[in-house]
């Protein structure tokens, strides 16, 4: 039995990968990679400036999280004002440090859930730019004060 499953296993992924590079550039019709990403995850643009959001319709968390960075603090989480990496690349590319993040509580989240804020500038209070991110760092949409 557990032969059997291997070989399934083996063969399902050997069919993929056959599709994949089908697909990718041979002058065929088959199908792109874009057609196996996760549909349900937000499309999202290199610069992640095309999609936005009105200060004035963020959570009451988001806005208190958002005056609270521009005021310094106090801040509720270790983690917060800690370096945001970009490691997802949804943000403009910019020097590893650019950026710093902040928790945006969820209520009845028993840890930091997945909302934030991410802040870009040289200093971590009057920061240049802000997003808001629902969905832990799969999109984000510009916060417009």
């Amino acid at each position: 039995m557990a032969a059997y499953a291997f070989i399934t296993s083996f063969s399902s992924r050997f069919v993929m990968a056959g599709l994949v590079l089908a697909g990718c550039g041979m002058g065929t019709t088959g199908p792109s990679m874009a057609q196996f990403r996760d549909v349900d995850r937000p499309t999202q643009s290199a610069d992640a400036t095309t999609s936005s959001i009105p200060l004035s319709e963020l959570p009451p968390q988001g806005q208190r999280t958002y005056r609270a960075i521009f005021q310094g603090g106090p801040f509720e989480h270790d983690k917060d004002g800690t370096v945001f990496g970009n490691r997802e690349r949804l943000l403009p590319s910019q020097r590893r440090g650019h950026y710093r993040e902040y928790t945006v509580d969820t209520p009845g989240a028993s840890n930091r859930g997945a909302r934030r804020i991410v802040c870009g500038g040289e200093r971590k209070t009057a920061p240049l730019l802000c997003w808001y991110t629902a969905d832990h760092y799969a999109s984000f949409r510009r916060i417009v004060p």
